[in-house]
């Protein structure tokens, strides 16, 4: 059972607004060369990271757009556990349905002409966000869940934070990246972890070896301890 959220809807929609910007002013200088640039995720280039969040702002107007008639049964953490390694969720990109999606996400994104991609990320982002302020619905239903519109933001921010830092590993003049949304991807970290994560990590550091972006060092072993084998918490 999710716990009682204890998420600011205001402040959340703030950061989802805020690392959406982020994505659109990383992208929206990029030519169809900087798009072919590799990103942290194997095999992905930026534009098709890029595209991967689109699918992200299409079923936030779907979900903002669909009331639950059920009560929550996740919240802002407990989504990401069908997403860690092994959960066996044929969407998620850590799942048994890995290849596929990314086979699917290289194909669409390279059909798209020069500069469309970009076009259409800004515009279903910014209506996103504006879907998600709008939205008046106590909760809402995506992927077979129910979540509180706060806690379903959240875990938009979250996905968007980390595909940042994914998607501007090889673009040094990208803007930093957001530090609300960044602080959201620690809380679901810490929370499926059930402890707080080594005092040394800043929060990208956290998100890269929290998500198994960046491998865990001796260092980091030794001040996790038995807690090693946990990692990565999500994918």
């Amino acid at each position: 059972m999710p716990r009682v959220s204890d998420l600011d809807q205001a402040a959340v929609l703030d950061a989802l607004d805020a690392v959406y910007q982020k994505v659109t002013a990383a992208a929206g200088g990029l030519g169809e060369a900087d798009l072919m640039l590799p990103s942290r995720c194997a095999g992905w280039a930026v534009a098709d990271v890029l595209y991967h969040e689109l699918l992200d702002a299409r079923r936030a107007l779907r979900t903002f757009a669909t009331p639950a008639t059920g009560p929550a049964d996740r919240d802002d953490v407990s989504y990401w556990r069908d997403y860690a390694p092994g959960a066996g969720e044929d969407s998620a990109p850590g799942g048994n349905g890995a290849a596929a999606h990314a086979r699917y996400v290289r194909i669409a994104a390279s059909a798209y002409p020069p500069g469309w991609l970009v076009w259409e990320w800004t515009e279903t982002a910014a209506a996103a966000c504006r879907a998600a302020r709008a939205c008046c619905h106590a909760a809402v239903a995506t992927q077979g869940h129910v979540l509180s519109v706060a806690d379903f933001a959240a875990t938009l921010a979250v996905e968007a934070a980390v595909h940042y830092l994914d998607l501007t590993a090889a673009l040094p003049s990208a803007p930093e990246p957001d530090p609300a949304s960044l602080a959201l991807v620690r809380r679901v970290l810490t929370g499926l972890l059930g402890t707080p994560l080594p005092a040394f990590w800043d929060d990208i550091t956290a998100a890269l070896k929290g998500t198994g972006r960046e491998p865990l060092t001796a260092e980091d072993r030794q001040a996790l301890g038995q807690l090693t084998s946990a990692f990565p918490l999500f994918a």
